[in-house]
């Protein structure tokens, strides 16, 4: 991601979450824009009973004279990983305060970025980054075990969606077909037009 774009999208799917997120600081940072898609599917290093202790441990750390000042736990894996974003941003200060108002994280992929194109950053993926036969957690897992209510929505959804896609790209491929074929047929017909063009330098 080393080239600025108006917009990355990131396919979250696959992806560790404290090596994406410190990819992700350092480009909101630099002034690009970044949107995270199928957060939900973002995996934790290490078995799911240690990785939910550790949640455990985190929720007891509250205000003890009247908790609602914070810490706020977050369930949401949108949420979540946001706030493992925000821990790599300096967002006490105005500018990294802009940074973070350049992120934006979904679970599932909703519109419009269901028609754009969907990215994966390699630094950040389990299977190049994690070792074969180490565990691992998904972070919809530990969401639901501790309070997120939508999975099944999100699922559904999902599922919706990919079949809509799958529809898509199968008409595409046929429209394609039917381009190439036409082609093929016009090639001997168009051999006179063609020398021209070259001749001028097309």
């Amino acid at each position: 991601m080393s080239t600025f774009q108006k917009e990355v999208v990131i396919d979250g799917k696959g992806h560790l979450l404290g090596r994406l997120a410190s990819i992700v600081a350092k480009q909101l940072l630099n002034g690009q824009k970044v949107t995270v898609v199928r957060a939900e599917e973002i995996n934790i290093t290490g078995p799911f009973f240690r990785n939910k202790l550790k949640y455990m441990a985190f929720l007891r750390k509250r205000c003890i004279v009247n908790p609602a000042r914070g810490v706020f736990h977050f369930r949401a894996p949108s949420r979540i990983f946001w706030r493992t974003v925000r821990g790599m941003v300096p967002h006490k200060t105005p500018r990294g305060a802009a940074a973070l108002e350049r992120l934006k994280v979904f679970e599932g992929v909703p519109p419009p970025y269901d028609r754009k194109k969907r990215m994966v950053v390699p630094q950040a993926l389990r299977v190049l980054r994690l070792s074969p036969g180490r565990k691992f957690t998904v972070l919809k897992r530990i969401s639901s075990e501790f309070g997120w209510k939508y999975q099944d929505v999100v699922a559904r959804l999902e599922e919706k969606r990919k079949t809509k896609s799958k529809a898509y790209y199968e008409k595409k491929k046929a429209l394609l077909r039917i381009r190439v074929q036409a082609e093929k047929k016009v090639a001997g017909q168009l051999t006179a037009e063609k020398q021209t063009l070259a001749a001028a330098g097309y």
